[in-house]
């Protein structure tokens, strides 16, 4: 009978292990594949201001951002290793990826047992890459994800001896998520309320409480000191302070309130997609979790980070594709519970039966990488950005970027109309102005002819030799109301001082390069491009 059961339990092993094999492999060689893919625009602002922290130049300098500097130091970190390329920027994503993977499986083993940890583990990896949250692009959400992970196993394991160490190094972890994006502060009280409760639970003087309480709190506050110092330092405090707090401050005010849950069900609906039996899972493993007295803790820990989560998806309202990774931890490992609880209930039947819980978390993670197999298996990659961001210059700003480097010196600046900050990367040439983003411009926010003032002033100090207009929605989401200063100023300006040099025709399947012989009349095409040259 022993011998009976080590082969049974053997066999589950290494089914276990293949699975993992399989769906880490299928993952991985979907991401080396698709490593070429384009730079999106958020990539292309990451990658142009780490470019310029590599060349000494500090952020908000050249490079005007609402978001704090943490992603860009992580982008300078990557490209200073891997190269300044698109190559270089996803294989720090890869990593980045797999580090955030083996952080779940960690902590699932941690709060359940290894089981969970691997189904966990699976089930993130499968749905971070996908499309519907822009899994592919090295958004500041990975970042976000795999320190939130790192500080909360050190939080879990702060029971051996170097305790207030691994707190304060806890502490110090969740104060870098949030240095890569402002919406991680959820993580931090997340945590301290985790800490606090769980100290109470340990019957902790309200003495030792507080001062634990204040070392973890220690450690959040050190990265903003020491980031803020250097921004002093490097004379841009006061840039980071407008964009980052006052701008910010209106950006997160411009949808209204009213409308923030009918964008959010329309947004889970296209999230969950063709991955629904993953989220199914993830609602089964909450309910059994509660039910469970063995693992109801861990399971309200879990709903707890979700509901934080969630609400780290809320500033602004806006819900955005890629904000949804930062739930993606949560979901997995109530998968891995729902998993765990399915396997000890068939323990001690026959050992097909006991391979159920593989079969089901298998062909769950099957069905959304089988759903967008096209984009995964079919296409190239500049034919993969196409299809997820149609109507967006992203794979066009390559070719741009090429003439523009052909055709200038490094000591010459370049100005691009629109918000493409993926151009001034690829040219690796300076812009003319700190307005690498245009959306600013077109908002109802107090500051929009400040801003298209400054920027109007900046572009014609410069005097740049090439000028980059992108006639595209989706690079300026103008509206009915918008200020069209920018735009007026802009025909006068190109038509005084610049000469057409080139011209790109998009449609959503490809695109028409025209340069040195711009068609006469384009002013007709709904999507265009112009590349303006400075006069002699």
């Amino acid at each position: 009978m022993t011998k009976k059961i080590d082969k049974s339990g053997n066999a589950l092993v290494f089914g276990w292990c293949t699975l993992a094999l399989i769906v880490f492999g299928v993952i991985i060689a979907i991401r080396v594949r698709l490593l070429g893919i384009p730079l999106e625009r958020d990539e292309g602002e990451y990658a142009y201001a780490g470019q310029l922290m590599l060349q000494g130049i500090p952020p908000y300098k050249l490079a005007y951002s609402m978001k704090f500097p943490g992603t860009c130091a992580a982008y300078a970190l990557i490209m200073s290793i891997f190269g300044q390329t698109i190559l270089g920027i996803h294989m720090g994503l890869l990593l980045t990826n797999a580090a955030t993977t083996v952080l779940i499986f960690f902590v699932g083993r941690r709060l359940i047992n290894a089981t969970a940890g691997i189904a966990g583990a699976m089930s993130y990896a499968v749905l971070s890459v996908s499309p519907f949250v822009l899994g592919l692009a090295a958004h500041a959400t990975h970042f976000v994800v795999v320190s939130v992970l790192g500080g909360t196993l050190l939080l879990l394991d702060e029971s051996g001896r170097q305790r207030l160490g691994r707190l304060f190094a806890s502490g110090l972890i969740f104060g870098l998520s949030v240095l890569m994006k402002q919406p991680a502060v959820f993580f931090v009280v997340f945590a301290a309320i985790y800490l606090v409760c769980n100290d109470v639970q340990r019957r902790f003087t309200l003495k030792r409480i507080l001062l634990r309480s204040l070392i973890f709190g220690g450690g959040v506050i050190l990265p903003f000191g020491i980031a803020f110092l250097l921004l002093w330092r490097a004379d841009v405090f006061g840039k980071f302070w407008f964009w980052a707090i006052d701008y910010a401050g209106q950006y997160g005010t411009l949808v209204p309130i009213s409308k923030a849950l009918e964008i959010f069900l329309h947004r889970v609906k296209e999230v969950i997609g063709a991955g629904w039996a993953i989220w199914v899972l993830a609602g089964i493993g909450a309910g059994v979790g509660l039910v469970d007295k063995s693992i109801r803790a861990s399971t309200v820990l879990l709903l707890g980070l979700l509901l934080f989560s969630t609400l780290a998806l809320c500033p602004g309202f806006y819900f955005r594709y890629h904000y949804f990774i930062l739930v993606l931890p949560a979901v997995s490992l109530l998968v891995g519970i729902a998993i765990t609880k399915l396997s000890d209930l068939l323990t001690g039947h026959m050992i097909l039966v006991r391979f159920v819980p593989l079969v089901v978390l298998g062909t769950s993670l099957s069905l959304p990488i089988l759903w967008e197999k096209k984009v995964f298996f079919g296409v190239s990659p500049v034919d993969a950005c196409r299809m997820i961001y149609p109507d967006n210059p992203f794979a066009e700003s390559v070719k741009i970027a090429d003439y523009l480097r052909e055709h200038t010196s490094r000591d010459d600046t370049i100005a691009v109309l629109g918000s493409e900050p993926e151009i001034y990367f690829y040219a690796q040439r300076h812009s003319a102005t700190g307005y690498i983003y245009t959306y600013g411009l077109m908002e109802p926010q107090k500051y929009t002819r400040q801003m298209q003032e400054e920027m109007i002033h900046e572009i014609e100090r410069a005097h740049p030799k090439y000028l980059v207009s992108v006639v595209m929605f989706y690079s300026w989401l103008w509206r009915p109301a918008s200020d069209r200063l920018i735009f007026s100023w802009a025909d006068e300006y190109t038509a005084q001082s610049y000469k057409a040099a080139g011209f790109v025709s998009m449609t959503s399947e490809e695109a028409d390069y025209f340069f040195g012989d711009v068609p006469s009349s384009v002013e007709s095409l709904e999507n265009r491009i112009l590349i303006y040259q400075r006069n002699p």
